[in-house]
């Protein structure tokens, strides 16, 4: 069967898509596909990595998720732990959605160092891999899948800019702690209720050594052609994913490559304004804990 496009509609910007409470963990209303119908991403029980040059969209990409999230943020089934190492820039409107939110910044502005950031990246992941040994413990001989609740809620941890954890950490032994919490919650943490959700732009194996370690793959816009391999896998340029040829005036368009799948997915994510960031803060935003008490942040630093 052969199919052509008459019309493209992934070239209209793609409004903010309304979450379904409770949202569906493995079906989350995320994007629009090439073909019209609604793109579905499977977040529990796998990982997902976001690659694209500056200006491709990746924010997009991590806003559609949140926003699919939120209803389950509200109702405590859902937790976010966030690292966004860019002084919380793209991240930090949200913080009161988060239940962990670590940023890095100028040490000028805050008074901290780069080993007090990269300190306090460090203990979050630790943090994690921790409550991961607790549920390990917790199933051992009872079940191989934790069922997400308000008890023991799905854990996403979102790490925008991956390469400042992982490639541009200066300090040997914290680099090494870095890449051994996220090493054991990417091969351990999905049967657990842990998913992580990172996003980078350059995905080559020195920047990210352990990318084999996600399923669930989207490549945006990209700088090169051999890049669209490193990302969504051998061939799948010549399967139709031209990342290297999106323009630039399509932010928030990629390819997304799942585990069983043969052909990658266009598809483009909607576009959130800080104003749509604001009205989630306010529908959805946690009222158990005030917002100042949920922002990590090394001791010293103000949130």
């Amino acid at each position: 069967m052969l199919w052509f496009l008459t019309n493209d509609p992934l070239r209209e910007v793609v409004a903010p898509i309304p979450a379904t409470d409770p949202p569906n963990l493995q079906a989350l209303d995320v994007a629009r596909r090439e073909d019209g119908l609604m793109f579905r991403l499977r977040l529990l029980y796998t990982h997902l990595l976001v690659a694209g040059a500056t200006g491709a969209g990746k924010g997009s990409v991590l806003w559609s998720i949140i926003a699919a999230l939120a209803p389950g943020i509200r109702s405590g089934l859902v937790q976010l732990w966030v690292l966004d190492p860019k002084g919380g820039m793209e991240l930090a409107l949200g913080r009161r959605l988060f239940h962990r939110f670590c940023y890095g910044s100028d040490p000028a502005m805050d008074g901290a160092s780069d080993a007090e950031y990269e300190e306090a990246f460090a203990t979050l992941l630790e943090d994690l891999v921790a409550i991961m040994r607790r549920r390990q413990g917790k199933l051992r001989g009872l079940s191989r899948l934790l069922k997400p609740s308000r008890d023991e809620p799905f854990i996403v941890l979102i790490a925008d800019e991956l390469a400042s954890l992982t490639a541009y950490v200066t300090d040997p032994a914290m680099k090494k702690r870095i890449a051994k919490a996220f090493s054991l919650l990417l091969s351990q943490g999905r049967a657990v209720g842990i998913t992580v959700v990172g996003a980078l732009q350059d995905p080559r194996k020195e920047v990210l050594p352990f990318r084999d370690l996600f399923p669930t793959r989207l490549a945006l816009r990209m700088a090169e052609a051999e890049q669209v391999r490193l990302v969504l896998a051998d061939g799948a340029r010549e399967r139709g994913a031209r990342c290297d040829q999106i323009p630039e005036t399509l932010p928030g368009v990629g390819y997304v490559a799942v585990d069983g799948e043969t052909e990658p997915i266009r598809v483009r994510f909607s576009h959130i304004t800080d104003e749509d960031i604001a009205d989630l803060v306010n529908t959805y935003a946690p009222d158990l804990i005030g917002a100042s008490e949920r922002i990590s942040t090394p001791e010293g630093v103000a949130a």
